[in-house]
C-alpha cells in the first residue's frame, strides 16, 4: 500500500532556531511522518542561512512559483491527501487552486496565533487604548474566512479557541486544539540551582512583542540591580537589529548578545527567565523552553496566556510590581525549585508528545472517513469557497497573464 502524502506550504521556510513559530511547522512535520506520512514541504520565499534542513527529515522540498500555473499542473500530479498551510496567507494564496486541481485534499490551516488578534492588541498597545475587536478589521475578516474555508484548523492556545468559538461563533468542528508538542523523555543532566546565575531573555526581534518586552526589561533592570548588584540581564535572540542593540547597558549589567543556536541549552544556565510581555497572541515558545532547562520564569498574564492560568512555574510581574516575588525566586533555593518542579508538571500536562499525537491522528481518521460529511456541515466555508475567493482567485490568474 502507498504512503499517504502530506503536503505542507510555507510562506517561509521554517527556522526552528530563530522562532517558535519554525518550531512549531517542524514539530507538525515529524508528527506526520511518525504517522508514515510521505511528507513534502514547499514555499515560494527564498532559504536563508538559518532554514532547517528538512531533508535530514526525508522531507522533499519543491520551490513553488507565486500565481502560476505552474502549482496547479504540480497539485494534479500529486494529489495529496491532505495539504497544510503555515498560515492563512498561504491559505489565501494556494487555497482555491488545491480545491479546483486536488477537491479531495483535506485542506488544513495551522493559525499558528491569530493574526488579527495580535494586530488588534499591537494597535491597543500603541494607541495606549482597550484591545477591540469590532468592527471586524480586514485582517480578521481575512483570517476568519480561510478558517471557514479549511476542512480544519488548528489552534495553538485554549483562549484562542474559546474566542473564536464564543466571539466569533465559529462552529467547533472546525477547530482542533494542538499545542506545542514536546518530547519529555530527556535524561539529560541540568544544572542546579547554584551552578546558575543571572537572568536571560530571548525572542525573534522580527516581532515587535520581544523589542518592546526589551525596553520594559531595560527600565525595570536597575530597580532589580539595586538589590542584586552581581546579577547580569542577557538579552538573546534571532534578527537582533542595531535598534536592540542600542538598548544594552554593560555599566549596569544590560548585554545583548544576539542570535542562540539551541535556546534551552542556553536557558538552562540562567536562574530565572524574565520576559514581562506587553501583547501578542498564541503561545510563546520561550517559556516551554524555561520548562524543559529547569528555569522559572517571571512574565505578565499576556506572557502566560494560553500556557496555564494558575500555578505558574515562576511569577507575574503588574505595572506596581516591587519585584519582591522575583527577588525572593532568584535568592530562595527552595522556592525556585518548587518552581521548576511546577514547569515540569505542566509540560506533562499539556504538553506531552505522547497525548497530542493520539488524539491529532484519531481526529485526522475521522476527517478522512468522513470528509463529505464534514464539509456538508460547513455550509459557511462552501459559501466562502463560491464568492469569498473569487476576488483572491482572479486577481492570481490576472497576475499570473501578465507575466506571460
Amino acid at each position: 500500500m502507498d504512503k499517504k502524502t502530506v503536503f505542507f506550504i510555507g510562506l517561509v521556510w521554517p527556522e526552528p532556531t530563530s522562532s517558535a513559530a519554525g518550531w512549531r511547522i517542524i514539530q507538525l512535520i515529524e508528527l506526520f511522518l511518525q504517522f508514515d506520512y510521505k511528507v513534502i514541504f514547499g514555499s515560494c520565499a527564498q532559504k536563508s542561512d538559518y532554514s532547517f534542513p528538512l531533508n535530514s527529515l526525508s522531507v522533499e522540498e519543491i520551490q513553488l512559483s507565486l500565481n502560476d500555473a505552474s502549482f496547479d499542473n504540480y497539485i494534479k500530479q500529486l494529489l495529496p491527501d491532505i495539504v497544510v498551510y503555515d498560515r492563512f496567507i498561504t491559505e489565501e494564496q494556494f487555497g482555491w487552486r488545491v480545491k479546483e486541481f486536488s477537491p479531495k485534499s483535506i485542506q488544513i490551516l495551522d493559525t499558528e496565533d491569530l493574526h488579527f488578534l495580535r494586530e488588534a492588541r499591537t494597535e491597543a498597545y500603541k494607541n495606549k487604548t482597550t484591545v477591540s475587536l469590532f468592527p471586524l478589521s480586514t485582517l480578521a475578516k481575512r483570517e476568519l474566512s480561510s478558517i471557514y474555508r479549511s476542512d480544519l484548523s488548528l489552534i495553538i492556545s485554549e483562549k484562542e479557541e474559546k474566542l473564536l468559538t464564543e466571539q466569533f461563533n465559529i462552529p467547533p468542528e472546525l477547530l482542533f486544539y494542538l499545542p506545542f508538542l514536546e518530547k519529555l523523555n530527556k535524561t539529560e543532566y541540568l544544572p542546579n540551582f547554584h551552578e546558575r546565575s543571572n537572568f536571560c531573555f530571548i525572542g525573534n526581534f522580527m516581532h515587535l512583542p520581544n523589542y518592546e518586552t526589551v525596553k520594559i526589561i531595560k527600565e525595570i533592570w536597575p530597580t532589580i540591580r539595586k538589590q542584586l548588584p552581581k546579577a547580569e540581564m542577557h538579552i538573546y535572540g534571532a534578527y537582533c537589529t542595531k535598534k536592540v542593540q542600542q538598548l544594552k547597558q554593560p555599566k549596569e549589567g544590560l548585554y545583548v548578545l544576539g542570535r542562540t543556536e539551541n535556546s534551552q541549552k542556553m536557558i538552562q544556565n540562567y536562574r530565572i527567565l524574565l520576559a514581562p510581555i506587553p501583547f501578542g497572541a498564541g503561545l510563546k515558545g520561550k517559556f516551554i523552553d524555561a520548562m524543559h532547562a529547569g528555569t522559572p520564569s517571571v512574565t505578565s498574564p499576556i506572557g502566560a496566556e494560553g500556557i496555564c492560568d494558575d500555578d505558574w512555574p515562576g511569577f507575574f510581574l503588574d505595572e506596581n510590581d516591587t519585584y519582591q516575588n522575583l527577588i525572593n525566586l532568584y535568592l530562595d533555593e527552595k522556592l525556585w525549585h518548587e518552581k521548576q518542579t511546577l514547569g515540569y508538571q505542566l509540560l506533562k500536562q499539556k504538553f506531552d508528545l505522547n497525548l497530542w499525537s493520539c488524539i491529532f491522528k484519531e481526529k485526522i481518521d475521522d476527517i478522512s472517513n468522513n470528509i463529505l460529511s464534514y464539509r456538508n456541515q460547513n455550509i459557511v466555508g462552501t459559501l466562502m469557497q463560491q464568492q469569498g475567493l473569487m476576488a483572491t482567485k482572479y486577481l492570481s490568474k490576472w497576475i499570473e497573464e501578465k507575466n506571460k
